[in-house]
Protein backbone atom coordinates (compact mmCIF):
# COMPACT_ATOMS: atom_id res chain seq x y z
CA UNK A 1 0.00 0.00 0.00
CA UNK A 2 1.75 3.29 -1.20
CA UNK A 3 0.81 7.05 -1.28
CA UNK A 4 1.82 8.37 -4.79
CA UNK A 5 3.26 11.74 -4.45
CA UNK A 6 1.17 13.59 -7.13
CA UNK A 7 -0.76 16.46 -6.50
CA UNK A 8 -4.32 16.91 -7.37
CA UNK A 9 -6.02 19.86 -5.74
CA UNK A 10 -9.23 21.98 -6.53
CA UNK A 11 -9.74 25.33 -5.58
CA UNK A 12 -13.72 25.20 -4.95
CA UNK A 13 -15.25 23.99 -1.41
CA UNK A 14 -15.27 20.63 -0.82
CA UNK A 15 -19.51 19.70 -1.54
CA UNK A 16 -18.50 20.74 -4.90
CA UNK A 17 -15.55 18.65 -5.89
CA UNK A 18 -17.26 15.44 -7.40
CA UNK A 19 -16.17 11.79 -7.44
CA UNK A 20 -15.68 10.16 -10.63
CA UNK A 21 -14.75 6.63 -11.09
CA UNK A 22 -12.61 5.28 -14.20
CA UNK A 23 -11.88 1.68 -14.96
CA UNK A 24 -13.87 -0.69 -12.83
CA UNK A 25 -13.81 -4.32 -13.42
CA UNK A 26 -16.56 -6.33 -11.62
CA UNK A 27 -15.83 -9.75 -9.12
CA UNK A 28 -12.08 -8.28 -8.75
CA UNK A 29 -10.54 -9.19 -5.43
CA UNK A 30 -8.85 -6.42 -3.98
CA UNK A 31 -4.51 -6.60 -3.34
CA UNK A 32 -3.78 -3.59 -3.63
CA UNK A 33 -3.95 0.55 -3.21
CA UNK A 34 -2.76 3.25 -4.78
CA UNK A 35 -3.62 6.79 -3.45
CA UNK A 36 -2.64 10.04 -5.42
CA UNK A 37 -2.76 13.37 -4.29
CA UNK A 38 -3.38 12.84 -0.32
CA UNK A 39 -0.48 14.84 1.12
CA UNK A 40 -1.97 15.13 4.63
CA UNK A 41 -4.11 12.35 5.10
CA UNK A 42 -2.02 9.46 7.55
CA UNK A 43 -1.28 6.07 5.87
CA UNK A 44 -2.31 4.37 8.44
CA UNK A 45 -6.18 5.51 8.19
CA UNK A 46 -5.98 4.62 4.62
CA UNK A 47 -4.57 0.70 5.97
CA UNK A 48 -6.77 0.92 8.46
CA UNK A 49 -9.90 1.49 6.46
CA UNK A 50 -9.05 -0.92 3.33
CA UNK A 51 -7.39 -4.07 5.88
CA UNK A 52 -11.09 -5.73 5.96
CA UNK A 53 -11.26 -5.71 2.85
CA UNK A 54 -8.26 -7.39 1.39
CA UNK A 55 -8.35 -10.46 -0.81
CA UNK A 56 -11.74 -10.35 -0.85
CA UNK A 57 -13.70 -9.62 -3.96
CA UNK A 58 -14.16 -5.53 -4.00
CA UNK A 59 -17.65 -4.56 -2.59
CA UNK A 60 -18.72 -1.62 -4.12
CA UNK A 61 -21.18 -0.31 -1.42
CA UNK A 62 -18.34 -0.66 1.08
CA UNK A 63 -15.93 1.28 -1.07
CA UNK A 64 -18.65 3.75 -0.82
CA UNK A 65 -18.40 3.51 3.21
CA UNK A 66 -14.64 3.98 2.97
CA UNK A 67 -14.40 7.03 0.27
CA UNK A 68 -17.04 8.78 2.99
CA UNK A 69 -15.05 7.55 6.07
CA UNK A 70 -11.84 9.62 4.19
CA UNK A 71 -14.52 12.42 2.60
CA UNK A 72 -15.35 12.58 6.80
CA UNK A 73 -11.49 12.55 8.11
CA UNK A 74 -10.88 15.82 5.82
CA UNK A 75 -14.57 17.25 7.16
CA UNK A 76 -14.10 16.96 11.02
CA UNK A 77 -10.03 18.62 10.46
CA UNK A 78 -11.86 21.82 8.57
CA UNK A 79 -9.53 20.21 5.82
CA UNK A 80 -10.39 21.51 1.93
CA UNK A 81 -9.81 18.05 0.93
CA UNK A 82 -12.01 14.72 -0.88
CA UNK A 83 -11.89 11.98 -3.21
CA UNK A 84 -12.37 13.27 -6.36
CA UNK A 85 -11.93 9.70 -8.65
CA UNK A 86 -11.23 5.76 -7.96
CA UNK A 87 -10.35 3.09 -10.56
CA UNK A 88 -10.30 -0.58 -9.70
CA UNK A 89 -8.12 -2.49 -12.36
CA UNK A 90 -7.39 -5.48 -13.10
CA UNK A 91 -5.22 -7.66 -10.34
CA UNK A 92 -7.17 -6.22 -7.36
CA UNK A 93 -5.56 -2.33 -7.69
CA UNK A 94 -7.42 0.26 -6.53
CA UNK A 95 -6.44 3.84 -7.04
CA UNK A 96 -7.72 6.95 -5.11
CA UNK A 97 -7.52 10.47 -6.42
CA UNK A 98 -7.72 12.70 -3.51
CA UNK A 99 -7.97 16.65 -4.38
CA UNK A 100 -6.61 18.85 -1.81
CA UNK A 101 -6.39 22.53 -1.80
CA UNK A 102 -3.43 24.38 -1.18
CA UNK A 103 -3.36 27.65 -0.40
CA UNK A 104 -2.02 29.66 -3.02
CA UNK A 105 -1.75 33.27 -2.24
CA UNK A 106 -2.69 35.17 1.15
CA UNK A 107 -3.86 38.88 1.02
CA UNK A 108 -4.99 41.28 3.20
CA UNK A 109 -8.30 43.48 1.99
CA UNK A 110 -9.22 46.49 4.39
CA UNK A 111 -12.73 47.55 3.98
CA UNK A 112 -14.55 50.78 4.75
CA UNK A 113 -16.13 51.27 8.30
CA UNK A 114 -19.19 52.94 7.21
CA UNK A 115 -19.74 51.38 3.31
CA UNK A 116 -18.06 48.31 3.87
CA UNK A 117 -15.94 49.01 0.60
CA UNK A 118 -12.37 48.55 -0.30
CA UNK A 119 -10.21 51.32 1.37
CA UNK A 120 -6.82 51.95 2.11
CA UNK A 121 -5.43 50.95 5.68
CA UNK A 122 -3.29 52.38 8.19
CA UNK A 123 -1.57 48.87 9.09
CA UNK A 124 0.99 46.92 7.08
CA UNK A 125 -0.38 44.13 5.82
CA UNK A 126 2.69 42.20 6.63
CA UNK A 127 1.98 43.42 10.42
CA UNK A 128 -1.34 40.95 9.91
CA UNK A 129 0.17 38.36 7.60
CA UNK A 130 3.03 37.63 10.43
CA UNK A 131 0.13 36.83 12.67
CA UNK A 132 -1.32 34.04 10.55
CA UNK A 133 -0.52 30.63 10.90
CA UNK A 134 -1.83 29.31 7.43
CA UNK A 135 0.97 29.28 5.09
CA UNK A 136 1.50 29.50 1.76
CA UNK A 137 1.76 25.76 0.14
CA UNK A 138 -0.19 24.15 2.84
CA UNK A 139 -3.58 22.49 2.32
CA UNK A 140 -6.57 25.08 3.68
CA UNK A 141 -8.03 24.48 7.16
CA UNK A 142 -11.02 26.27 8.20
CA UNK A 143 -10.35 25.83 11.55
CA UNK A 144 -6.74 27.25 11.42
CA UNK A 145 -8.21 29.99 9.63
CA UNK A 146 -10.77 30.75 12.12
CA UNK A 147 -7.79 30.52 14.81
CA UNK A 148 -6.36 33.02 12.55
CA UNK A 149 -9.31 35.44 12.65
CA UNK A 150 -9.33 35.26 16.71
CA UNK A 151 -5.94 35.36 16.37
CA UNK A 152 -5.82 38.97 14.66
CA UNK A 153 -8.97 40.21 16.52
CA UNK A 154 -7.08 39.88 19.92
CA UNK A 155 -4.63 42.59 18.45
CA UNK A 156 -6.92 45.22 19.45
CA UNK A 157 -7.35 46.79 15.93
CA UNK A 158 -9.90 45.51 14.19
CA UNK A 159 -13.57 45.79 14.50
CA UNK A 160 -13.99 42.88 12.17
CA UNK A 161 -11.87 40.45 11.03
CA UNK A 162 -13.14 37.42 8.67
CA UNK A 163 -11.54 35.32 5.89
CA UNK A 164 -12.92 34.21 2.09
CA UNK A 165 -11.56 31.93 0.25
CA UNK A 166 -11.38 32.23 -3.69
CA UNK A 167 -10.18 30.22 -7.05
CA UNK A 168 -6.60 30.60 -7.84
CA UNK A 169 -5.40 31.67 -10.77
CA UNK A 170 -3.72 27.85 -10.80
CA UNK A 171 -6.27 25.24 -10.67
CA UNK A 172 -7.11 23.26 -7.87
CA UNK A 173 -5.42 25.95 -5.62
CA UNK A 174 -6.81 27.81 -3.23
CA UNK A 175 -6.59 31.78 -2.42
CA UNK A 176 -7.32 33.59 0.70
CA UNK A 177 -8.65 37.27 1.11
CA UNK A 178 -8.70 38.28 4.80
CA UNK A 179 -10.97 41.13 5.13
CA UNK A 180 -10.16 43.69 7.84
CA UNK A 181 -12.25 46.72 9.23
CA UNK A 182 -10.19 49.10 11.65
CA UNK A 183 -10.85 50.36 14.73
CA UNK A 184 -10.07 54.36 15.12
CA UNK A 185 -6.21 54.14 16.32
CA UNK A 186 -6.40 56.10 19.16
CA UNK A 187 -7.27 59.74 20.85
CA UNK A 188 -7.80 61.28 24.04
CA UNK A 189 -9.42 60.77 27.46
CA UNK A 190 -10.61 61.50 30.53
CA UNK A 191 -12.19 60.25 33.87
CA UNK A 192 -12.31 59.97 37.12
CA UNK A 193 -12.25 57.93 40.81
CA UNK A 194 -11.54 57.57 44.39
CA UNK A 195 -7.81 57.25 45.69
CA UNK A 196 -6.93 55.03 48.50
CA UNK A 197 -4.59 57.62 49.79
CA UNK A 198 -5.56 58.77 53.42
CA UNK A 199 -5.86 62.81 53.30
CA UNK A 200 -8.22 65.07 54.49
CA UNK A 201 -10.14 68.38 53.12
CA UNK A 202 -13.94 68.35 51.01
CA UNK A 203 -12.09 66.57 47.95
CA UNK A 204 -10.74 63.87 49.90
CA UNK A 205 -9.81 60.40 47.72
CA UNK A 206 -10.50 61.90 44.68
CA UNK A 207 -8.86 61.52 41.25
CA UNK A 208 -8.90 62.30 37.91
CA UNK A 209 -7.12 61.67 34.94
CA UNK A 210 -6.53 61.94 31.49
CA UNK A 211 -4.66 60.25 28.59
CA UNK A 212 -3.28 59.65 25.29
CA UNK A 213 -3.24 56.57 23.35
CA UNK A 214 -2.22 54.96 20.52
CA UNK A 215 -2.44 51.75 19.57
CA UNK A 216 -1.10 51.61 15.75
CA UNK A 217 1.91 53.59 15.64
CA UNK A 218 3.42 53.23 12.49
CA UNK A 219 1.24 50.96 11.43
CA UNK A 220 2.94 48.25 12.87
CA UNK A 221 0.77 47.53 16.12
CA UNK A 222 2.84 49.05 18.58
CA UNK A 223 1.38 50.80 21.18
CA UNK A 224 1.91 54.42 22.83
CA UNK A 225 0.31 55.65 26.09
CA UNK A 226 0.59 58.79 27.84
CA UNK A 227 -1.30 59.13 30.97
CA UNK A 228 -1.86 61.38 34.01
CA UNK A 229 -3.77 60.55 37.11
CA UNK A 230 -3.73 63.61 39.89
CA UNK A 231 -5.38 63.37 43.61
CA UNK A 232 -4.68 64.83 46.81
CA UNK A 233 -1.70 63.24 47.24
CA UNK A 234 -1.84 60.61 44.58
CA UNK A 235 -0.25 61.55 41.07
CA UNK A 236 1.28 59.35 37.99
CA UNK A 237 2.75 60.73 35.10
CA UNK A 238 3.18 57.64 32.96
CA UNK A 239 4.75 57.28 29.13
CA UNK A 240 4.68 53.68 27.83
CA UNK A 241 5.56 52.17 24.62
CA UNK A 242 5.45 48.52 23.57
CA UNK A 243 5.79 46.89 20.46
CA UNK A 244 4.02 43.39 20.99
CA UNK A 245 6.26 41.63 18.04
CA UNK A 246 9.63 43.03 17.27
CA UNK A 247 10.44 42.74 13.63
CA UNK A 248 12.86 39.74 12.97
CA UNK A 249 12.02 38.12 15.94
CA UNK A 250 10.46 34.44 15.30
CA UNK A 251 9.99 34.37 18.90
CA UNK A 252 7.31 36.45 19.21
CA UNK A 253 9.09 38.97 21.36
CA UNK A 254 7.76 41.58 22.81
CA UNK A 255 9.54 45.43 23.82
CA UNK A 256 8.22 47.82 26.58
CA UNK A 257 9.36 51.60 27.73
CA UNK A 258 8.76 52.88 30.47
CA UNK A 259 8.71 55.96 32.30
CA UNK A 260 6.75 57.02 35.21
CA UNK A 261 6.95 59.54 37.75
CA UNK A 262 4.78 58.79 40.78
CA UNK A 263 3.81 59.73 44.37
CA UNK A 264 1.80 57.35 45.92
CA UNK A 265 0.94 57.01 49.85
CA UNK A 266 3.52 55.62 52.39
CA UNK A 267 0.81 54.31 54.63
CA UNK A 268 1.50 50.42 53.80
CA UNK A 269 4.73 50.44 55.51
CA UNK A 270 5.17 53.53 57.56
CA UNK A 271 1.69 54.33 58.40
CA UNK A 272 -0.32 58.19 59.02
CA UNK A 273 2.58 59.72 61.56
CA UNK A 274 2.12 60.38 65.28
CA UNK A 275 0.36 63.75 64.78
CA UNK A 276 -2.38 62.27 61.72
CA UNK A 277 -0.10 64.18 59.12
CA UNK A 278 1.03 62.00 56.42
CA UNK A 279 3.98 61.08 54.20
CA UNK A 280 4.32 60.03 50.43
CA UNK A 281 6.29 57.98 48.50
CA UNK A 282 7.97 59.38 45.18
CA UNK A 283 9.18 57.99 42.50
CA UNK A 284 10.70 58.30 39.03
CA UNK A 285 11.35 55.32 37.42
CA UNK A 286 12.52 54.32 33.95
CA UNK A 287 13.32 51.11 32.29
CA UNK A 288 12.91 48.29 29.26
CA UNK A 289 10.94 44.79 29.45
CA UNK A 290 11.36 41.70 27.08
CA UNK A 291 8.57 39.56 26.98
CA UNK A 292 8.21 36.57 24.98
CA UNK A 293 6.85 32.63 25.49
CA UNK A 294 8.61 29.83 26.52
CA UNK A 295 6.64 27.41 25.89
CA UNK A 296 2.53 26.92 26.08
CA UNK A 297 1.39 28.72 28.74
CA UNK A 298 4.78 29.63 29.98
CA UNK A 299 5.91 33.10 29.74
CA UNK A 300 9.09 35.03 30.48
CA UNK A 301 9.90 39.04 30.95
CA UNK A 302 13.79 39.93 31.60
CA UNK A 303 14.37 43.92 31.82
CA UNK A 304 16.18 46.49 33.73
CA UNK A 305 14.88 49.46 35.45
CA UNK A 306 16.27 52.37 37.06
CA UNK A 307 14.67 54.20 40.13
CA UNK A 308 15.19 56.98 42.09
CA UNK A 309 13.14 56.95 45.18
CA UNK A 310 12.34 59.03 48.27
CA UNK A 311 10.10 60.13 51.06
CA UNK A 312 7.76 63.45 51.42
CA UNK A 313 6.19 65.14 53.54
CA UNK A 314 2.61 66.74 53.19
CA UNK A 315 4.27 70.25 51.92
CA UNK A 316 6.09 68.07 49.45
CA UNK A 317 9.54 68.45 51.18
CA UNK A 318 12.16 65.51 50.77
CA UNK A 319 12.40 63.68 54.43
CA UNK A 320 15.22 60.66 55.57
CA UNK A 321 12.99 59.77 59.11
CA UNK A 322 9.50 59.80 59.81
CA UNK A 323 7.97 60.34 63.26
CA UNK A 324 9.30 57.63 65.50
CA UNK A 325 12.48 58.61 64.32
CA UNK A 326 12.44 55.20 61.29
CA UNK A 327 14.76 55.65 58.55
CA UNK A 328 12.81 56.52 55.30
CA UNK A 329 15.46 55.44 52.90
CA UNK A 330 18.77 52.93 53.30
CA UNK A 331 21.41 54.99 51.65
CA UNK A 332 20.33 57.94 54.62
CA UNK A 333 19.91 60.66 51.93
CA UNK A 334 16.18 62.13 50.80
CA UNK A 335 16.55 59.47 48.07
CA UNK A 336 17.63 56.30 47.09
CA UNK A 337 18.81 55.20 43.09
CA UNK A 338 19.21 51.57 42.77
CA UNK A 339 19.20 50.19 38.81
CA UNK A 340 17.49 47.01 38.98
CA UNK A 341 17.67 43.55 36.52
CA UNK A 342 14.58 41.63 36.50
CA UNK A 343 13.21 38.70 35.22
CA UNK A 344 9.42 36.87 35.72
CA UNK A 345 8.24 33.84 34.46
CA UNK A 346 4.50 33.07 34.72
CA UNK A 347 2.72 29.95 33.84
CA UNK A 348 -1.35 30.61 33.30
CA UNK A 349 -3.70 27.55 32.95
CA UNK A 350 -7.13 28.09 31.15
CA UNK A 351 -6.80 31.73 31.85
CA UNK A 352 -9.61 31.88 33.91
CA UNK A 353 -9.54 33.05 37.48
CA UNK A 354 -10.57 29.86 38.96
CA UNK A 355 -7.60 28.22 36.74
CA UNK A 356 -3.76 27.20 38.33
CA UNK A 357 -1.46 29.82 38.17
CA UNK A 358 2.07 30.40 39.25
CA UNK A 359 4.23 33.41 39.06
CA UNK A 360 7.96 33.88 39.89
CA UNK A 361 9.88 37.54 40.47
CA UNK A 362 13.36 38.28 40.56
CA UNK A 363 15.17 41.08 40.93
CA UNK A 364 18.79 42.05 41.54
CA UNK A 365 19.72 45.55 42.37
CA UNK A 366 23.15 46.32 40.65
CA UNK A 367 25.88 48.80 42.37
CA UNK A 368 27.25 50.21 39.32
CA UNK A 369 27.45 53.13 41.24
CA UNK A 370 28.73 52.88 44.91
CA UNK A 371 25.86 54.63 46.17
CA UNK A 372 23.27 52.89 44.06
CA UNK A 373 21.92 50.29 46.33
CA UNK A 374 22.77 46.27 46.68
CA UNK A 375 20.24 44.07 47.17
CA UNK A 376 18.54 40.62 46.01
CA UNK A 377 14.48 40.63 46.35
CA UNK A 378 12.46 37.41 45.20
CA UNK A 379 8.50 36.83 45.01
CA UNK A 380 6.01 33.70 44.22
CA UNK A 381 2.70 33.17 43.70
CA UNK A 382 0.25 30.18 43.41
CA UNK A 383 -3.13 29.42 42.67
CA UNK A 384 -5.07 26.46 41.99
CA UNK A 385 -8.72 26.15 41.67
CA UNK A 386 -11.17 23.26 41.85
CA UNK A 387 -14.34 22.23 41.12
CA UNK A 388 -16.72 20.88 43.61
CA UNK A 389 -20.07 20.13 42.22
CA UNK A 390 -21.89 23.92 41.91
CA UNK A 391 -18.91 25.33 43.97
CA UNK A 392 -15.33 26.46 43.39
CA UNK A 393 -12.70 26.15 45.81
CA UNK A 394 -9.71 28.37 45.36
CA UNK A 395 -6.38 28.08 47.30
CA UNK A 396 -3.62 30.67 47.35
CA UNK A 397 -0.04 31.34 48.69
CA UNK A 398 2.67 33.62 48.25
CA UNK A 399 5.84 34.44 49.88
CA UNK A 400 8.73 36.58 49.53
CA UNK A 401 12.43 37.62 50.52
CA UNK A 402 14.27 40.40 49.80
CA UNK A 403 18.44 40.27 51.38
CA UNK A 404 21.10 43.51 51.36
CA UNK A 405 20.30 46.67 51.40
CA UNK A 406 16.78 47.85 50.71
CA UNK A 407 14.52 51.25 51.06
CA UNK A 408 12.42 50.77 54.39
CA UNK A 409 9.22 51.39 52.42
CA UNK A 410 9.46 48.84 49.82
CA UNK A 411 9.35 46.10 52.64
CA UNK A 412 6.50 43.68 51.99
CA UNK A 413 3.34 45.26 53.55
CA UNK A 414 0.53 42.17 55.16
CA UNK A 415 -2.89 42.82 55.48
CA UNK A 416 -5.66 44.28 53.63
CA UNK A 417 -7.93 43.63 50.77
CA UNK A 418 -5.66 41.93 48.66
CA UNK A 419 -3.98 39.92 51.31
CA UNK A 420 -4.99 39.48 55.32
CA UNK A 421 -8.87 40.56 54.82
CA UNK A 422 -9.85 42.07 58.41
CA UNK A 423 -6.78 44.14 58.22
CA UNK A 424 -6.61 47.49 57.39
CA UNK A 425 -3.83 47.61 54.16
CA UNK A 426 -0.43 46.91 55.63
CA UNK A 427 -1.82 46.48 59.08
CA UNK A 428 -0.28 42.52 59.63
CA UNK A 429 3.16 43.47 59.49
CA UNK A 430 5.95 44.85 56.99
CA UNK A 431 8.98 42.27 56.73
CA UNK A 432 12.10 41.00 54.75
CA UNK A 433 10.22 38.04 54.58
CA UNK A 434 6.39 37.00 54.40
CA UNK A 435 4.17 34.71 53.43
CA UNK A 436 -0.14 34.54 52.84
CA UNK A 437 -2.16 32.02 52.25
CA UNK A 438 -6.00 32.14 51.56
CA UNK A 439 -8.86 30.02 51.00
CA UNK A 440 -12.40 30.70 49.55
CA UNK A 441 -15.24 28.98 48.40
CA UNK A 442 -17.30 30.20 46.10
CA UNK A 443 -20.91 29.37 44.70
CA UNK A 444 -23.66 30.94 41.90
CA UNK A 445 -26.13 33.08 43.99
CA UNK A 446 -28.32 34.74 41.22
CA UNK A 447 -27.76 36.09 37.70
CA UNK A 448 -23.85 37.44 37.50
CA UNK A 449 -23.98 37.63 41.72
CA UNK A 450 -21.86 34.67 43.14
CA UNK A 451 -21.57 34.20 46.93
CA UNK A 452 -17.93 33.75 48.42
CA UNK A 453 -16.47 32.23 51.71
CA UNK A 454 -12.61 32.63 52.89
CA UNK A 455 -9.71 32.64 55.00
CA UNK A 456 -6.51 34.39 55.43
CA UNK A 457 -3.51 34.15 56.95
CA UNK A 458 -0.36 35.95 57.19
CA UNK A 459 3.27 36.41 58.54
CA UNK A 460 6.26 38.14 58.09
CA UNK A 461 8.56 35.01 59.54
CA UNK A 462 9.76 37.32 62.08
CA UNK A 463 11.32 39.68 59.92
CA UNK A 464 10.12 42.91 60.85
CA UNK A 465 12.68 43.81 63.06
CA UNK A 466 15.74 43.72 60.67
CA UNK A 467 13.65 46.13 57.65
CA UNK A 468 15.57 49.61 59.03
CA UNK A 469 14.15 51.61 61.61
CA UNK A 470 12.06 48.51 62.18
CA UNK A 471 8.62 50.72 61.14
CA UNK A 472 6.13 47.62 61.76
CA UNK A 473 6.96 47.45 65.20
CA UNK A 474 7.23 50.81 66.00
CA UNK A 475 3.55 50.70 65.16
CA UNK A 476 3.14 47.76 67.21
CA UNK A 477 2.09 45.82 64.57
CA UNK A 478 1.76 42.03 65.14
CA UNK A 479 3.70 40.21 62.20
CA UNK A 480 1.16 37.98 61.96
CA UNK A 481 -2.45 37.27 61.63
CA UNK A 482 -5.88 35.86 60.45
CA UNK A 483 -9.42 36.50 58.92
CA UNK A 484 -12.26 35.20 57.87
CA UNK A 485 -15.55 36.13 56.43
CA UNK A 486 -17.97 36.10 53.67
CA UNK A 487 -18.56 38.43 50.59
CA UNK A 488 -20.65 38.75 47.00
CA UNK A 489 -18.68 39.42 43.61
CA UNK A 490 -20.88 41.16 40.95
CA UNK A 491 -19.82 40.54 37.26
CA UNK A 492 -18.87 43.92 35.73
CA UNK A 493 -17.02 45.42 32.47
CA UNK A 494 -14.30 46.39 34.64
CA UNK A 495 -14.04 42.99 36.16
CA UNK A 496 -15.75 41.39 39.40
CA UNK A 497 -17.13 43.69 41.91
CA UNK A 498 -16.12 42.61 45.41
CA UNK A 499 -17.64 43.37 48.41
CA UNK A 500 -16.52 41.63 51.51
CA UNK A 501 -17.01 41.83 55.52
CA UNK A 502 -14.04 40.48 57.50
CA UNK A 503 -13.22 39.29 60.95
CA UNK A 504 -9.79 39.26 62.38
CA UNK A 505 -8.03 37.62 65.11
CA UNK A 506 -7.66 40.68 67.55
CA UNK A 507 -11.98 40.77 67.16
CA UNK A 508 -11.74 43.95 64.81
CA UNK A 509 -14.09 43.59 62.12
CA UNK A 510 -14.04 45.47 58.47
CA UNK A 511 -15.48 45.80 55.15
CA UNK A 512 -13.14 45.48 51.85
CA UNK A 513 -14.80 46.82 48.39
CA UNK A 514 -12.26 45.62 45.55
CA UNK A 515 -12.54 45.77 41.96
CA UNK A 516 -11.20 42.75 39.91
CA UNK A 517 -9.28 39.62 41.14
CA UNK A 518 -7.07 39.58 44.11
CA UNK A 519 -3.64 39.30 43.44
Amino acid sequence: MSTGSSIAVTSLPVCLWPLTRGMVEPNQEFHGLVCEGANVLPSKFLEDAFREGHGKVVNLKRLDEVINSINGWYMERGLFGLVSGVDIFSGGIIRLQVAEAEVNNISIRFLDRKTGEPTKGKTKPETILRQLTTKKGQVYSMLQGKRDVDTVSTMGLMADVSIIPQPAGDAGKVDLVMNVVERPSGGFSAGGGISSGITSGPLSGLIGSFAYSHRNLFGRNQKLNISLERGQIDSIFRINYTDPWIEGDDKRTSRTIIIQNSRTPGTLVHGNQHDNSSLSIGRVTAGIEFSRPLRPKWSGTAGLIFQHAGARDEKGNPIIKDFYGSPLTASGKPYDDMLVAKFECVYTGSGDQGSSMFAFNMEQGLPVMPEWLFFNRVNARARKGVEIGPTRLLLSLSGGKVVGSFSPHEAFAIGGTNSVRGYEEGAVGSGRSYVVGSSEVSFPMLGPVEGVIFADYGHDLWSGPSVPGDPAGARYKPGSGYGYGFGIRVDSPLGPLRLEYAFNDRQAKRFHFGVGHRN
